[in-house]
């Protein structure tokens, strides 16, 4: 089998890469390579086994027609995308045009040269908007919302705030669309927050691993201190990346099934946490106390997002399998190796 991952460089791309890698499968990754420590990540790759890197941009047409007219993978998983929801709001021209034209590239080659390709995209929480026609509960240490103690499910409306959230939400639906109007094999994953190897955080983008970043910072210089938007009791269920790779395989096992299906992927109820209590694991962890000032929220932020992933185990049998305390170690032991401060 042929698999083809954009965005391959990245924190999902190149933990997906790692896995299919490891199965002998043959593989392109293609990346422009413009995010912070692609450049590591895409040496590191090299050591583990053979693949072609094509180094492209997914809004550049002739990048995108040319590779798939080519190579007519049997995979794809479209992963490269503009993440950070600031960034659009800084630069909402580029968000569309790498989320929503780049996307209308892959999936018009697909249409025109490739058309027994399965696309598996990557989407988002945000394609739901702020959620805040629901009812939530000010806890301790987080919010809760009243209708969906256990996460929010698929049938929840669409609803696009934010350039960000307006560009994945048309790429989306237009993933979507091209199954229901040209047959095309697709399904859409909207992920929560992910973290793992890989990911090197930005402020705007991975928090888990900036505030990793941050925690081992204070542990060099106590009196070092850090922003945070909001109260802290905003919620997030988080998943580790290797969990989500086991999804994106187990789906390519299961396409005819789910073609032209969204899934929400999280970690679930029981991998969810605010910033309050991230914070207070890496104090644990690390034995130390972090200095946190809070700035006023972000805007389009939601105060909970837990992702209901039913429909996930019901249709292709996919489980978490990653703890919080493990993921978090591991990220831990990464950042010191990688030398992340």
């Amino acid at each position: 089998m042929k698999y083809l991952i954009t965005g391959g460089c990245g924190l999902l791309g190149s933990n997906l890469a790692t896995k299919l890698l490891e199965n002998n499968e043959e593989l392109v990754i293609f990346d422009n390579l413009s995010r912070t420590g692609t450049d590591k990540t895409l040496s590191h790759l090299k050591t583990l086994g053979e693949f072609r890197f094509v180094h492209g941009d997914i809004r550049n047409t002739n990048d995108v027609e040319n590779l798939i007219k080519e190579l007519r993978p049997d995979y794809i998983f479209h992963l490269a995308g503009q993440v950070a929801m600031t960034t659009s709001i800084n630069n909402p021209r580029l968000d569309f045009e790498i989320n929503v034209l780049g996307t209308i590239n892959i999936l018009e080659s697909v249409r025109k040269y490739s058309p027994d390709s399965a696309i598996f995209y990557s989407s988002t929480n945000k394609v739901y908007g702020d959620l805040e026609n629901y009812t939530y509960i000010e806890e301790k240490t987080r919010y809760s919302c009243k209708e969906f103690p256990n996460g929010f499910s698929e049938s929840i409306p669409l609803d696009f705030r934010s350039p960000y959230g307006c560009s994945k939400g048309a790429a989306d639906q237009y993933i979507l669309d091209y199954h229901r109007i040209y047959g095309l094999k697709t399904a859409v994953f909207r992920h929560s927050s992910i973290f793992g190897v890989n990911q090197f955080a930005t402020f705007d983008q991975g928090w888990v691993g900036w505030f990793i970043i941050k925690a081992l910072e204070t542990v060099k210089n106590p009196n070092a201190s850090f922003t945070i938007a909001g109260d802290g009791k905003q919620v997030r269920d988080v998943l580790f990346a290797r969990d989500l790779i086991n999804c994106y395989i187990l789906a390519t096992k299961h396409i005819d099934k789910i073609a032209g299906s969204a899934f929400n992927m999280g970690g679930g109820i029981q991998n969810s946490l605010s910033l309050l209590e991230l914070f207070a694991i890496l104090e644990n962890k690390l034995n130390v106390k972090l200095n946190i000032i809070k700035t006023p929220w972000r805007q389009s932020d939601q105060k909970i997002f837990i992702a209901d992933t039913t429909k996930a185990k019901e249709m292709f049998s996919w489980n978490t399998q990653t703890s919080i305390e493990k993921g978090l170690e591991e990220m831990i032991e990464w950042s010191q190796k990688m030398k992340l401060i």
